[in-house]
């Protein structure tokens, strides 16, 4: 019995592994820059600890030279996905029954190469919880998460237009809820992308919050059952800007999220402020295009840099999806 019992924890803990995920590329208007201007965390493992600085944007996380040129009021769209570069529909986004919000942040910075998330986030989106009238728990309701696996992992998020030109770090973050009915059970996504806003206004978006701090361990949205039939859902953090957008959870996915194909953004220019990362996406790994250590460097669907920063080898980690320069 006791060796049953083990076999059954161990096989729990491998879907809850299998089932992590991260954040990694970003289209704009409709065009693929993949991971180039994507802080990747080191691992598909989750944040539980709000207190950390790590709530910023993963501390140890690569840093791109690159960043990907948005226009205000454009539409952006995050893709997440369980292993990198695995970018196909067949596999879920996030998998495991890991239901919870997206949230999308944003924060005005001097240089998004080199800032750490230390200045006030405003949030331009969220997409949290919908009840499902025909559901007996919040399993059955409509989540963020559920909303990225309908779509392939892309959920589109608009730049507010009336923002200030300048460099921005945009943190898109997903909360999994399965184990938060016990404090500290709460797992947390992020993934921070490095942006240069051109055009909009003079706004000052508010409210603000800091990470951490932004979330409580005993918040409503975090500390959580969702096991048992939810009257309501209280979606962590400040108000959406007004600026910013909604999403209604279990809506039909709409735009780039069920038309974009990776591979599309080919010859779209990234803005360096790193010699490392000069170059264009979907390059090829011509000579003027290098990826850092620990960036992606090929796999299927990869449209950027193959070659790989003095010091380090282009290897494939998970072959033929994803290779990374070590």
């Amino acid at each position: 019995m006791k060796s049953t019992a083990v076999a059954v924890l161990a096989a729990l803990w491998a879907r809850h592994a299998a089932a992590h995920a991260t954040f990694q590329q970003l289209w704009v208007d409709g065009v693929d820059y993949g991971s180039q201007c994507a802080r990747l965390p080191s691992s598909n493992s989750p944040i539980t600890d709000v207190t950390s600085t790590n709530m910023r944007c993963n501390a140890g996380a690569s840093r791109p030279g690159g960043k990907c040129p948005v226009k205000a009021g454009s539409t952006v769209t995050v893709e997440m996905h369980q292993q990198n570069g695995d970018r196909s529909c067949a596999n879920e986004a996030i998998g495991g029954a890991h239901y919870g919000p997206l949230m999308v942040y944003m924060t005005k910075v001097s240089d998004a190469a080199s800032a750490d998330g230390s200045t006030g986030w405003f949030k331009i989106f969220q997409d949290g919880w919908a009840k499902n009238p025909s559901g007996a728990s919040g399993d059955d309701d409509y989540w963020g998460t559920k909303d990225l696996n309908t779509c392939c992992g892309r959920i589109s998020v608009k730049i507010p237009s009336d923002i200030p030109a300048g460099d921005y770090l945009l943190r898109a973050e997903v909360i999994a809820l399965h184990t938060a009915g016990s404090s500290g059970g709460a797992q947390l996504y992020m993934t921070c992308y490095q942006i240069t806003v051109s055009g909009g206004g003079s706004a000052t978006p508010s409210p603000t919050v800091n990470f951490p701090g932004a979330y409580k361990a005993s918040d409503p949205g975090i500390l959580v059952n969702i096991h048992a039939a939810l009257a309501t859902y209280v979606v962590p953090g400040p108000a959406v800007y007004s600026g910013g957008s909604t999403r209604a959870a279990g809506g039909a996915c709409s735009g780039c999220e069920s038309t974009c194909k990776p591979g599309s953004g080919t010859g779209a220019t990234l803005t360096a402020s790193a010699p490392a990362s000069t170059g264009t996406a979907g390059s090829g790994g011509g000579g003027s295009c290098q990826a850092q250590k620990y960036q992606q460097c090929g796999g299927t669907g990869y449209t950027g840099c193959t070659v790989c920063a003095s010091g380090s080898t282009c290897s494939a980690v998970s072959p033929p999806y994803y290779s990374q320069c070590v």
